[in-house]
């Protein structure tokens, strides 16, 4: 049970971090390098992925 509360957890704060990050790529690192942002949105675009992809594996866990 402690298990299923924790990776539940854990995907969430990876998904809140990776919107988190996306958000500031994208409106506050105005001044930094076009390459360098679209690198940092990549990243964070692979961080809410893999939390979707665990939140469905964890949802098929469930049925």
């Amino acid at each position: 049970m402690w298990m299923r509360w924790l990776n539940w957890a854990a995907v969430t704060l990876v998904a809140v971090f990776g919107l988190l990050w996306l958000g500031v790529v994208v409106f506050a690192a105005t001044t930094t390098p076009g390459w360098l942002r679209a690198v940092q949105g990549a990243f964070s675009l692979g961080l809410i992925g893999w939390a979707a992809k665990k939140s469905l594996l964890l949802i098929r866990a469930l049925a």
